[in-house]
């Protein structure tokens, strides 16, 4: 696929950064867009070790394009979620690598909660997140109500959701929102060495710990205890768990293959 919306980068160290590229309309999300990042997210797991996605100027993403009146006012709203954004969120939010949401400026509405569907996000100091949906007589969608309730509690979500007051990246790292808000003049080289660090790791193992975390809301300590077992049996045959242990004894880094 040629991107036009988006731009998809894989570097030699297995890092793929997946960029919003609308600077103009604050990458707004519009059909051509979700549809690039849910192709260059399924690309990206395929050869890469670690997606970093983040967005051009100075805005994440302003969430859903509301610029063209016309097909605002005939929007289906309903199979846009379904038909449109669903696969969008999966591909980040199911994808076998780790990933991580560099969130580099304003995210709002939809944008919001693109950047929440990734396994870490790291925001800059002036960034914020914004649930703008009841501002125009909507709820908070594309993942919104799953992602903000498991990550700050009800209480904390549902102020964002009826007040939608901005959330500044020290409230929502604060909060337990996201994993951290940074400096803005570290943020480039802070992302950078989280993404390294990732790309170098045990990905099997990675792709476990996502499940087994995720997996521990549906079930019960007996149930989760069991899940740990399996995945555990499962990566401790891995080369990666072999190689991590002789290089333990040896007292040198591991050179882990993500395999």
């Amino acid at each position: 696929m040629e991107y036009e919306t988006i731009k998809l980068e894989i570097s030699k160290d297995g890092v793929a950064i997946l960029t919003l590229n609308r600077p103009d309309k604050m990458n707004a999300l519009n059909t051509q867009m979700r549809a690039e990042i849910t192709h260059a997210a399924q690309e990206a797991a395929g050869k890469a070790r670690v997606l970093v996605l983040t967005g051009a100027g100075k805005a994440f993403c302003s969430g859903q394009d509301l610029s063209d009146r016309a097909n605002a006012n005939n929007l289906d709203l309903e199979r846009t979620l379904r038909d449109e954004y669903g696969p969008m969120l999966r591909a980040i939010y199911d994808c076998p690598i780790p990933t991580i949401c560099a969130v580099n400026g304003a995210a709002a509405g939809a944008g919001a909660n693109l950047a929440l569907a990734a396994d870490v996000v790291i925001a800059k100091e002036s960034a914020y997140f914004l649930q703008a949906f009841s501002r125009i007589g909507l709820i908070p969608d594309a993942g919104g109500t799953y992602w903000m309730t498991r990550n700050m509690g009800m209480g904390k979500a549902m102020g964002a959701a009826l007040f939608a007051d901005k959330i500044s990246a020290r409230q929502a790292d604060d909060w337990g929102l996201i994993w951290e808000a940074v400096p803005d003049a570290e943020f480039t080289a802070i992302c950078k060495a989280r993404a390294l660090h990732l790309a170098k790791g045990p990905t099997l193992a990675y792709e476990h710990i996502k499940s087994a975390i995720r997996g521990s809301w549906d079930n019960s300590l007996e149930q989760q205890l069991e899940l740990e077992g399996r995945k555990q049996g499962t990566c401790g045959q891995s080369r990666d768990f072999k190689e991590g242990v002789v290089a333990f004894l040896e007292k040198r880094p591991p050179h882990y293959e993500g395999r």
